[in-house]
């Protein structure tokens, strides 16, 4: 077997549950494309897994490092590769499983990632204007350089918008022009949609299930183990806007609802890494029931004439 299975599209579509009933189908492993999911000790604001489903069927990538670790794209390619071909060789079919663009791209389509060192000195100087000025200003700079790579990065992700001004700066290719080698895999690409005010509401329901979980509680205990609310991680939207009720500079209503907008602009986002037009991806409206189109098509995928009962969650 050499298939790699990709699930892409927006947050709160279902990737995860999907994922897992594929997996428990196809004898499968998953492998996380979520670069907020990462990240240790942040659990209820990134969405992971729930623990059922992480006993359901294997997981990779998820929780690998701190939250004030440094964590680059290339350091992702080169994990996410080796926990491929490590499923490969183990005869099962990997799942790559996310809706963050760099990575989902990285992997299926082999970029050479700009061998840019860190700038420590020009990091301190774009933080300290994106302090000063807002991230809005950093972002419009970015603009003004590569404004392909702008309109994929989330304005808000200050790391991801300092390091493509770094890789600018560094005489790197721009980031939005990667070299490529395909990877030595036959893939399929499922994409997940659904009507967005739908989706909307799927997201915003969860949100508030987040706070009820204890996202509050979360972040709260993350600042008191000593990771500065300055850190990439602890600004991912969730975690910035909770931050700042914890400091009395937002009522909690008002964090809730920045959390809710940030996450819909999140989605638009999304739609530009996973383009509905794109022949690539096998775009399927989960407002329907699409499980067993998905499940016949993974099966013709990688050969498979007679498919494996599902277990595991209904979907």
């Amino acid at each position: 077997m050499n298939h790699l299975v990709a699930i892409v599209g927006p947050t709160g579509v279902g990737k995860s549950q999907l994922a897992v009933c594929l997996a428990q189908a196809f004898n499968g492993e998953i492998v996380n494309a979520d670069s907020r999911q990462v990240y240790r000790f942040m659990d209820i604001g990134t969405a992971k897994p729930a623990p059922e489903q992480l006993c359901q069927a294997p997981h990779h990538l998820i929780g690998v490092i701190n939250p004030a670790e440094d964590f680059s794209l290339a350091q992702y390619q080169r994990m996410a590769k080796q926990a491929v071909n490590g499923i490969i060789g183990r005869d099962k079919l990997p799942l790559l499983v996310g809706g963050s663009g760099l990575y989902v791209w990285a992997v299926l389509e082999g970029w050479g990632i700009p061998k840019v060192k860190p700038n420590p000195e020009l990091r301190r100087r774009l933080e300290e204007k994106a302090l000063k000025m807002g991230t809005e200003q950093l972002y419009r700079e970015l603009e003004a350089v590569d404004p392909q790579a702008a309109s994929r990065v989330d304005q808000q992700n200050v790391r991801r918008v300092i390091r493509a001004l770094e890789v600018y700066h560094g005489g790197g290719r721009p980031s939005s022009q990667p070299s490529k080698e395909a990877p030595a895999y036959d893939i399929l690409i499922i994409g997940l949609t659904l009507d967005r005010e739908e989706l909307y509401r799927r997201i915003d329901a969860r949100i508030d299930e987040m706070v009820k979980r204890g996202l509050v509680e979360e972040v709260s205990r993350l600042l008191a183990m000593g990771y500065s609310p300055e850190l990439p991680a602890m600004s991912v939207i969730g975690y910035r806007q909770i931050g700042m009720y914890l400091r009395e500079e937002l009522g909690l209503e008002a964090a809730v609802q920045q959390i809710k907008f940030e996450s819909h602009r999140f989605v638009r986002q999304q739609y530009n890494w996973f383009g509905l037009k794109d022949d690539r991806i096998r775009w399927f409206d989960v407002g329907g029931k699409v499980y067993r189109q998905i499940e016949g098509l993974v099966a013709s995928f990688i050969g498979r004439g007679k498919m494996e009962e599902t277990r595991g969650l209904a979907w």
